[in-house]
């Protein structure tokens, strides 16, 4: 979090400071309105580079820009005519741009006169060539061009364009612009530059950063009139000697690359008013860092310096020197001479001795390995000695007590509890990864910590996993590291495991959380950036508070398509809901600049204020309020900003709807709950042996037919009954008022085994049912989840069938097994196959059986019945199929249906099969009346009884 801090400590973010000429669009006390600030943009001469340009964000103060750094201008109503009158104008407006562009998305959009804007769609490097095919003279003007590099094939073909495009004056080709559905940023794919990038003369401005230069590309170093080159987060480890023929930088970004060290040719860019190369590896910098005569600001942290050289004291311009998180251990008297210096030294060993190489260690000193204990599932206890070990528990828990953590030898136990409300405490949007793992004695301490591994789960992807304990009387969090369990003690494969350091024994959960970020803030401000979206900024000025608080930043992504499910609106976009808590909880002195994304696919460019809503939501009364018109709003390209003096949750919404604070309530507590499958299996052998099951859709699942989709939230208690004449034994410490109580946790197992009959006075057998209720519902739950029946029953989700056969006279279940009618389909003269004919087919068809039971008119419910029935045994599942077809629809006509099955089904061996049986079996039919005499005379029968049809009332 340190590091998301440096790099925009710094920053002017979007919408912070604009610069003059830029458009701002506001929505405040009085409503949205539009204004401009500065010269009419038709008037401008080129504006300031802003956070549009930055390093995520990073964007540097007045004080170390250029001012002839050029950036494209913002399209607004008050620019200049965006299509000129002009045959151009009736070749772009035919030109199509979908895809890469969304369809929505119109050419005045992205294109004005100068500027070229396509880092805002995914892919929209390759409108470049499309536009350059369709009308290059009017490409050829450009000045101010932004792409992003997150695709490789629209990138090269960009590229290729660049050449052309010598009227550039500010480029940006740029990675992390977009997201992937995990929620993680997509890099850059820019490696090298073309070397026709030199053409570009005329350019002042370049931003390349969140890519993958592991060199600086030669075709950069004929940019000789290029003055600010951002370089931010690519793999760079060194820079080339002739770095000093940029003599007309005078902005430099190369933060967080892999330089260990920096050329002496960097003394020869004079006009070099600020440079950052903090995260990097540098260990020296070089002496002629001091002929940098017009450096203002320096950044320098988190490096592995370990001296300044003394060259630095003539740097007499130099005002800003940010050197936290190195080795210094003295500052050198010219450096802190220097007039009108500020420096940044936090986090250095300064005034420290060097620290002294390590002793040898003698071999009698060297770490014995502590012994292994490996517990079997009967151990519930075990011995430590003085000596420590390395405790292994069944189920993956390991438990490492280092030597002399204990006064004498002690007796400790272990336990794996079932996941129950007693056992486990969420907080808001947690996820328990683990069941309760209790170590007794409680309370006993360890002169040395203890380490505990506990198994856990699988997390989201994006979220933090933590170990939570009980400390006799609250829980807590403890500082966790993740890592892989010993192989020795894994079967299949290694378990994860969340380790902690503990002083005494308890109870021990893992969850998973979002991930949270926290910083001090002190009367100087801070600043606190978003490790999961380095766009969400927190900037607390100076003064905004007399004493220490502990601030804490959590981010939820949200999917904009469950969204829209939810709410009804299709044109419906979030932000990322943004959950502020601070310690002490009081309000602000002076306001809070925050800064979040703009939902997806909505720009300053595009934005309908009218439409933008700002919600403020309490946690504790799960009440959503929209607060739009109460905070300034400022919104820019990519970024809105807004101020508040006091913190809790705030989401930003994009929505066509009115009244919506409801809607964003109903929609946030939908999205709190995880869509479940029940599940109802019963033992062949002994069908009394229920097992029942709840799984959470996400999970694969193969087997019978589960129940349909329904809600439930992490931790809610729900029951099962059952109804119809069968009972359960009620004197289970989980059984309530006759019914079974479960506690729902997403990643967990939430099944129970249980024994099931016929309820009192019931004989024979029994189809019956089980019923799945809501527990203990949340008064804040929306009501149209909550209540699906009226009555008593009013929490119901869903009902299974159950069927429990009746007993015999030595008190054993009658289990029927599957018996197949006697039948025979078809008929003799038009097609015939016997029961021993389907036998044999039913032997080949094997892992088919269900498309062709599709294919013959079968229901997916009547198949899923046959399997659920015969899971174990494909023989019987097959003739289940065919025999419940032919008792249905196998009367005449039914084997060429059969055989015209097989054939859409891709089984014509079958098919083939059929037809010669079919085929022996007429010829032998006819054969069997040619013996008899019987051919002719069946063959006038039939005749007679063809021409006597329509005289049948004349003759009788």
């Amino acid at each position: 979090m340190e590091k998301s801090s440096k790099e925009e400590e710094s920053s002017d973010e979007d919408g912070g400071n604009l610069e003059d000429g830029e458009v701002e669009l506001t929505s405040g006390y009085r409503g949205r309105t539009t204004h401009t600030s500065g010269e009419h943009l038709g008037q401008r001469s080129g504006p300031e580079p802003t956070g549009g340009d930055s390093c995520e964000g990073h964007t540097e103060k007045d004080s170390s820009c250029d001012p002839s750094i050029l950036q494209s201008p913002c399209s607004s109503p008050h620019s200049s005519s965006i299509l000129p009158p002009s045959s151009s104008s009736s070749s772009s407006s035919a030109l199509c741009l979908t895809p890469p562009l969304p369809p929505e998305v119109e050419l005045s959009a992205i294109l004005t006169d100068t500027s070229l804007t396509l880092d805002v769609y995914l892919g929209g490097a390759a409108v470049v060539p499309l536009l350059w095919d369709s009308n290059p003279e009017r490409l050829k003007k450009l000045q101010y061009l932004r792409l992003g590099s997150e695709d490789q094939t629209g990138l090269d073909s960009s590229l290729d364009v660049l050449q052309h495009l010598t009227a550039l004056r500010s480029l940006a080709i740029r990675g992390h612009c977009f997201h992937d559905s995990r929620g993680d940023p997509l890099p850059g794919l820019v490696t090298n530059l073309p070397a026709s990038f030199s053409s570009l003369s005329n350019l002042v401005h370049l931003d390349l950063s969140f890519n993958q230069l592991s060199f600086l590309p030669p075709s950069l170093l004929q940019l000789r009139s290029l003055s600010s080159l951002l370089l931010c987060h690519n793999h760079l480890s060194h820079l080339p000697p002739d770095v000093g023929r940029l003599s007309s930088l005078r902005f430099l970004s190369l933060l967080g690359n892999k330089l260990v060290s920096l050329p002496s040719s960097m003394g020869q860019i004079q006009a070099l008013e600020s440079l950052d190369v903090s995260y990097n590896n540098l260990q020296e910098l070089p002496d002629e860092i001091g002929s940098l005569e017009q450096l203002v600001k320096l950044e320098l942290s988190h490096n592995k310096l370990t001296q300044l050289p003394e060259s630095m004291g003539f740097l007499r311009s130099l005002r800003e020197l940010i050197i936290y998180s190195n080795d210094l251990r003295l500052i050198p008297p010219c450096v802190n001479n220097l007039p009108h210096l500020k420096i940044d030294a936090r986090d250095n060993p300064l005034g420290k001795p060097p620290t002294p190489p390590p002793l040898p260690v003698a071999p009698d000193q060297t770490k014995k390995r502590i012994p292994e204990l490996h517990l079997r599932f009967n151990q519930h206890s075990f011995c430590v000695s003085l000596a420590g070990c390395h405790v292994f528990i069944p189920g993956g828990a390991e438990l490492v007590f280092p030597p002399g953590c204990l006064m004498k030898n002690t007796r400790l136990k272990w336990a794996w509890r079932k996941p129950e409300r007693k056992w486990v405490c969420l907080e808001e949007h947690d996820v328990l990864l683990s069941r309760p793992l209790e170590l007794c004695p409680h309370g006993v301490t360890f002169i040395k910590p203890v380490e505990v591994c506990v198994p856990y789960h699988r997390a989201r992807k994006g979220s933090e996993v933590v170990v939570r304990t009980f400390d006799r009387q609250s829980w807590s969090t403890l500082c966790t590291e993740r890592r892989k369990g010993s192989d020795s003690h894994s079967r299949r494969r290694t378990a994860r495991l969340a380790c902690c350091s503990v002083s005494h024994f308890s109870w021990f959960i893992v969850v998973s959380r979002p991930a949270r970020d926290s910083c001090s803030v002190t009367a100087a401000g801070a600043l606190l950036v978003s490790s999961c979206d380095p766009g969400i900024k927190l900037t607390f000025p100076p003064d905004s508070t007399v004493q220490t608080r502990s601030i804490t930043l959590q981010v939820l992504q949200v999917s904009v398509q469950d969204v829209r499910d939810l709410c009804g609106d299709p044109e419906a976009r979030v932000s990322p809901l943004l959950c502020l808590t601070q310690n002490p909880s009081l309000h602000f002195l002076e306001q809070v600049k925050v800064q979040i994304p703009l939902p997806s696919g909505v720009t300053g460019h595009t934005v309908d204020l009218s439409c933008l809503h700002l919600f403020h939501g309490d946690p504790a009364a799960q009440t959503w309020a929209d607060v739009t018109s109460q905070v300034s709003l400022c919104v820019t390209h990519l970024y809105a900003v807004f101020y508040v003096t006091h913190f809790s949750w705030y989401w930003l919404w994009y929505t066509t709807q009115r009244c919506v604070s409801g809607v964003v309530r109903k929609v946030y507590q939908k999205l709190k709950q995880f869509r479940v499958r029940f599940l109802v299996l019963q033992r062949k052998t002994d069908p009394s042996q229920v097992l029942l099951q709840c799984l959470p859709d996400t999970l694969k699942y193969d087997g019978p037919q589960p129940s349909d989709l329904c809600d439930l939230l992490e931790g809610e208690q729900f029951f099962a009954g059952f109804e119809r004449g069968l009972d359960v034994t009620t004197d289970r410490p989980d059984c309530i008022e006759g019914r079974l109580c479960f506690v729902f946790y997403s990643a967990m197992n939430n099944l129970k085994e249980v024994y099931i009959c016929a309820a009192q006075g019931h004989k024979g057998s029994v189809r019956g049912q089980v019923s799945f209720y809501r527990g203990d519902v949340p008064a804040e739950f929306p009501e149209e989840v909550s209540r699906r029946r009226k009555g008593p029953d009013k929490q119901w989700l869903t009902t299974l069938p159950l069927r429990l056969p009746a007993r015999n006279s030595e008190n054993t279940f009658i289990i029927e097994e599957n018996q197949y009618p006697p039948l025979n389909l078809g008929d003799p003269e038009t097609g015939y196959l016997t029961e021993a004919n389907l036998l044999s087919i039913s032997l080949q068809i094997g892992h088919d059986w269900r498309v062709i039971g599709i294919h013959l008119g079968l229901s997916y419910a009547e198949l899923d019945r046959i399997q659920y029935k015969n899971r174990d045994n494909l023989e019987a599942l097959v003739l289940d199929m065919l025999f419940l077809w032919a008792q249905r629809r196998g009367g005449p006509g039914g084997v060429a249906r059969l055989v015209a099955a097989m054939i859409e089904s891709g089984r014509t061996d079958v098919a083939e099969e059929i037809q010669d049986i079919v085929d022996i079996g007429k010829r032998k039919y006819c054969e069997s009346l040619r013996k008899v005499g019987l051919e002719a005379e069946s063959s006038a029968h039939r005749e007679t009884q063809q021409e006597a049809t329509p005289t049948l009332s004349t003759d009788s």
